[in-house]
C-alpha cells in the first residue's frame, strides 16, 4: 500500500498494540520504538492542542536518519475537559459516569515524520454513550479494559455495547484515525529524497 523512500525503515513511537495492529492489518511493516516524553498538560491547554503538542514531540524525539516516524496521542474530552488513562479502577468509574448518556469526542493528534518533513494533524470523533447502570459500569471495569484506554474504554472491545452513535473514524477513536495516517505517509514518503545507490 505505501512504498518508502528507498533506503528508509517505517518506525512507530507508540507502545500500544491496537496502533500496530491497525498499522498491520493495512499491510505495513514497522519497527516498533515507544516514544519516552513528558505527558503531563500545560495550563490552559485545550485537548486538541494537547494531542498535536505529543504527537509531534513523539515524533521529533524518535525520529532518526533514514527513517519515517508515525507518533500518536488520543485523549478523550468531556464538558472541555482531558481524560487520559484512568489512574485506577475508581478513576475508571468516575470517567465512565461522566461519559454515560452523553456524547463527548475522541481526539487524536498523528505526526509523520521523516528527516526535514513534518506533517500533522489532528482528527476528532463524537461518540455518544447509552446510559450506564452502576451494574454496566462495574461489569466493564472488572474486563480490565479500562486500565490502559483515554477515557477508560476501548469502542473495539467490550464497550461497543455502551456506544449508541459514532460519528467520524472509529480506527481513531481507537488510537489511530487510518485512512487519514495513511494518506499524511503517502505524503511524506512523496517528498523524502530516497538513499542513492553506490
Amino acid at each position: 500500500m505505501i512504498e518508502l523512500p528507498r533506503g528508509f525503515r517505517l518506525v512507530l513511537a507508540s507502545g500500544s498494540p491496537r496502533r500496530s495492529d491497525l498499522l498491520t492489518g493495512a499491510g505495513l511493516e514497522f519497527e516498533v520504538r515507544p516514544a519516552d516524553i513528558d505527558e503531563t498538560p500545560l495550563d490552559g491547554e485545550s485537548p486538541i492542542e494537547y494531542v498535536r503538542r505529543l504527537s509531534i514531540g513523539k515524533a521529533v524525539e524518535v525520529v532518526r536518519p533514514t527513517e519515517v516516524v508515525i507518533a500518536a496521542d488520543t485523549t478523550v474530552e468531556v464538558d472541555g475537559a482531558i481524560l487520559e488513562k484512568p489512574i485506577d479502577a475508581d478513576d475508571a468509574r468516575r470517567m465512565l459516569r461522566l461519559l454515560s448518556g452523553r456524547a463527548h469526542h475522541a481526539h487524536t493528534g498523528v505526526t509523520v515524520a521523516a528527516p526535514g518533513h513534518v506533517d500533522t494533524i489532528v482528527v476528532s470523533t463524537a461518540v455518544t454513550f447509552v446510559e450506564l447502570t452502576d451494574e454496566m459500569i462495574d461489569w466493564y471495569v472488572a474486563t480490565g479494559e479500562a486500565d490502559d484506554k483515554a477515557g477508560g474504554y476501548g469502542i473495539q472491545g467490550a464497550a461497543a455495547a455502551f456506544v449508541e452513535r459514532a460519528d467520524g473514524s472509529v480506527t481513531n477513536v481507537i488510537g489511530l484515525p487510518l485512512a487519514e495516517t495513511v494518506a499524511m505517509l503517502r505524503r511524506v514518503c512523496a517528498t523524502v529524497t530516497p538513499l542513492s545507490v553506490d
